[in-house]
């Protein structure tokens, strides 16, 4: 007799028969479990969320006023009749793998993950499973990661020679997760690192949580670059270009992000420099996590899926691409 599948894809979500709830939903339902506080994952309008202690924070803060429960990574909880624990995914602070069982059949919901340890989330572990719902952001072999030491040390190079020449860098990433594992990474016996607003409330979150992260000068009104020889500027990329940022000079430009790896984004980014760095799994962790999870069944979700569904089926894996509004990191705006 064949079984209902575990769980289902709906045009509002990934959605739970046994437990009646969704995994990262994108439209309003009443109980939401959530794997990670990024916008594309944890949106507004849901009833009830469900998400690990360490996410939490920075939900309250986007998200205003929830009802949130927490979890720890590792308990298991019981929903109808559904058993459901979040597992670390190593993307942000406080990321998930969700995994949910029904009547002995086990699925994982992996969200985004990578499985370099970045020293501030909770590294990546694999979880067994039977279907393992995966992203593939980076999923092509072009896409391979250098260890995070080599990318810190070039931006710091990069951080003297714009002072020397008489230019401020000012460095782009995301608010939450990448411009903190930057901060991690930043020699700040160069300079003081200056922080754009949005990365600064993202910074007081985590450090009210017990998050350690280097000082950081939060930018003013007031703040004036000469009052803070050999600062670096650390901004979300929506502030390149903007009046905000012409009020530091003559500039140097950096970005973060795994898109850097392709020439013909620095290009279009139009940056002075471009760092390979992600939040997301490369190639090879992509195809080490599924290999891991030991499953059989693979639901490959945002980013090169229909490439990736190809390569995972020549691998005697059954795989399949599933539709979402999951946004992962993006190439235009490389914010992920």
């Amino acid at each position: 007799m064949t079984r209902d599948p575990v769980l289902i894809f709906t045009d509002k979500g990934i959605y739970c028969p046994a437990g009646d709830f969704y995994i990262d939903p994108w439209r309003p339902v009443n109980r939401a479990l959530i794997t990670h506080g990024h916008a594309d994952h944890a949106r507004p309008g849901h009833a009830r969320y469900l998400a690990t202690g360490i996410a939490a924070p920075v939900m309250r803060h986007r998200l205003g006023d929830i009802s949130i429960e927490t979890v720890p990574y590792g308990a298991k909880l019981t929903l109808g009749m559904a058993t459901v624990s979040f597992h670390p995914a190593g993307h942000v602070p406080g990321s998930a793998q969700i995994r949910v069982e029904v009547g002995g059949e086990i699925w994982v919901v992996s969200g985004d993950y990578k499985l370099e340890d970045d020293g501030l989330s909770t590294p990546f572990e694999p979880v067994r499973c039977h279907a393992f719902v995966t992203e593939s952001t980076f999923g092509l072999p072009v896409f391979r990661w250098r260890p995070q030491a080599q990318v810190g040390a070039e931006i710091n190079a990069w951080w003297r020679s714009s002072l020397a020449e008489g230019r401020t860098p000012m460095l782009g990433a995301y608010a939450l997760g990448k411009a903190q594992r930057l901060l991690s990474l930043l020699d700040t016996g160069i300079g003081p690192v200056l922080t754009h607003g949005a990365v600064e409330n993202t910074n007081r979150v985590m450090r009210s949580q017990g998050i350690t992260l280097p000082d950081t000068v939060p930018v003013t009104a007031d703040t004036r670059i000469a009052d803070h020889p050999g600062a670096l500027v650390l901004a979300t990329p929506s502030a390149f270009g903007s009046a905000w940022a012409r009020k530091f000079g003559k500039l140097s430009t950096g970005f973060a992000s795994g898109w850097m790896q392709l020439r013909g984004v620095r290009r279009r980014r139009a940056a002075d420099r471009g760092f390979v760095i992600s939040d997301h799994a490369d190639w090879d962790g992509l195809n080490r996590a599924i290999k891991e999870s030991q499953a059989e069944n693979i639901y490959v979700t945002h980013g090169y899926t229909d490439i990736f569904t190809r390569w995972l089926n020549t691998q005697d894996l059954e795989a399949h691409v599933v539709p979402t509004e999951f946004d992962g990191e993006t190439l235009d705006e490389a914010e992920a």
